[in-house]
């Protein structure tokens, strides 16, 4: 269980942390050193965790069995009006950190074969467990970050390029938007719960997509 726990916490560090570097990276190639500066290129796990995000939230989703388990770093900040070209770069900034979690998957998939190779029973198990996390929970993090709910990256990468005011105003909505995740999340299965309906819609979803492709990588 411990193990279990080790690791999981470790593949979804791992995850959250670069894709939250991937989208200071892009920011950086195409104009914007803000991330640079705060010295937020970095891989050292200290400058991106958020303790709630990236620690007690998947702690608590696993032990809470609710199906999905996720979280996120400290974001990345960017400049948007640095960048070269505002409405085209402000879509490529936002698909990097899902680019980079699907690229980490195909990657672990690669290093689960190689692991499987290795003569010592122990070392092979541990590698192999590793890398099918990493799999997966990379796969996780970026199908969930592509839901066009703000403030995931979906409705940035969907609606981004508009100069509608309300769509702008949409987008922005991180507040709000985190709220409707909650409550989609853990609020809502609770009420259809009480109607004797045991579904978590959103989990499902993205649970049977993740699982879907990970059977394609491994």
């Amino acid at each position: 269980m411990i193990l279990q726990i080790i690791l999981s916490l470790a593949t979804i560090i791992i995850a959250i942390i670069f894709h939250e570097i991937a989208h200071g990276w892009v920011a950086w190639y195409l104009g914007d050193d803000t991330a640079k500066k705060q010295g937020r290129l970095s891989f050292n796990p200290i400058k991106h965790i958020d303790i709630f995000g990236s620690l007690f939230l998947p702690i608590l989703l696993f032990f809470s069995k609710s199906g999905i388990i996720f979280g996120w770093a400290k974001p990345v900040p960017v400049n948007y009006n640095k960048l070269k070209n505002k409405k085209r770069d402000f879509i490529l900034v936002s698909s990097a950190g899902i680019l980079a979690n699907f690229t980490l998957a195909f990657i672990s998939s690669v290093l689960l074969k190689i692991s499987l190779m290795i003569p010592f029973n122990v070392i092979s198990g541990i590698l192999a467990t590793f890398f099918l996390n990493m799999i997966f929970f990379n796969i996780l993090l970026g199908l969930f970050n592509l839901l066009p709910i703000p403030p995931l990256d979906g409705s940035k990468i969907l609606l981004g390029w508009s100069d509608n005011k309300y769509i702008k105003k949409y987008v922005n909505a991180e507040k709000q938007g985190t709220l409707l995740l909650i409550v989609l999340l853990f609020i809502l299965p609770v009420i259809i719960k009480f109607f004797g309906i045991n579904i978590n819609p959103i989990a499902v979803l993205l649970q049977k997509t993740t699982k879907a492709l990970v059977t394609l990588l491994i």
